[in-house]
């Protein structure tokens, strides 16, 4: 196992998932995966159309995240009903009680601030936000990583060339994404919204998303 691997921060809750294989949950993993993103992608074509003004709502989320876990976990598409803990990270999630107000708040936030916030600092709070509400049982990561993303686009008015994604990105080295989501903790323990290491994880990501076309443009290898 690889370093990262070992001090992964990922969910452990009290519900059993349906798929107990490794190999078999992987593979409907990414399955969801690709589904996931087909419903990221027609939420951004959607809201391309300027008759259609874009706000965050909770069912846009409980969506995404029933993709992801459809056939994994009981729970797709819905908030967990308990505690669920964090391994390899000293946040411990809101009570399951509190879970859809801290949601609404959140998307309260995104809209409030549309149109005077930046896209990056927009897709940073969700980012990390979901993460620190940790609404779901599993596939908290996925959820927030499809959200934010999701969020960057339609706030930059499409979709986004490349031949990875941001979210790509993060899966492929989890370590910064980790690191900004317990600076941004920190900080919220503080009684402050700070998202500066996430924003800049998601700048940088973002060049790299798009100097991959370039370099491809070019006739360079990705």
């Amino acid at each position: 196992m690889a370093p990262e691997e070992a001090g992964r921060r990922d969910s452990r809750a009290l519900i059993p998932p349906l798929i107990t294989d490794p190999d078999e949950r992987a593979a409907q993993e990414v399955e969801n995966g690709f589904k996931q993103l087909r419903k990221v992608e027609e939420a951004i074509e959607y809201y391309k159309d300027p008759e259609r003004p874009f706000r965050l709502r909770p069912s846009l989320i409980m969506g995404l995240h029933r993709e992801a876990l459809d056939g994994i976990s009981s729970f797709a598409g819905n908030t967990r009903p308990g505690p669920v803990e964090i391994r390899h990270s000293a946040h411990e999630p809101p009570p399951a009680f509190l879970v859809q107000e801290l949601i609404e708040d959140m998307c309260d936030y995104i809209n409030d601030n549309w149109n005077s916030s930046t896209p990056i600092h927009l897709a940073a709070y969700v980012m990390w936000r979901l993460n620190w509400i940790h609404p779901f049982d599993d596939g908290n990561g996925r959820t927030s990583r499809a959200v934010s993303y999701l969020v960057l686009c339609v706030k930059l008015g499409g979709s986004l060339p490349g031949l990875k994604t941001i979210p790509d990105y993060i899966v492929d080295s989890r370590g910064p994404y980790y690191d900004a989501i317990e600076a941004a903790d920190a900080a919220e323990k503080e009684g402050r919204v700070d998202v500066g290491k996430m924003e800049a994880l998601l700048d940088e990501l973002l060049l790299r998303q798009l100097d991959s076309i370039a370099q491809r443009a070019r006739g360079h290898a990705a």
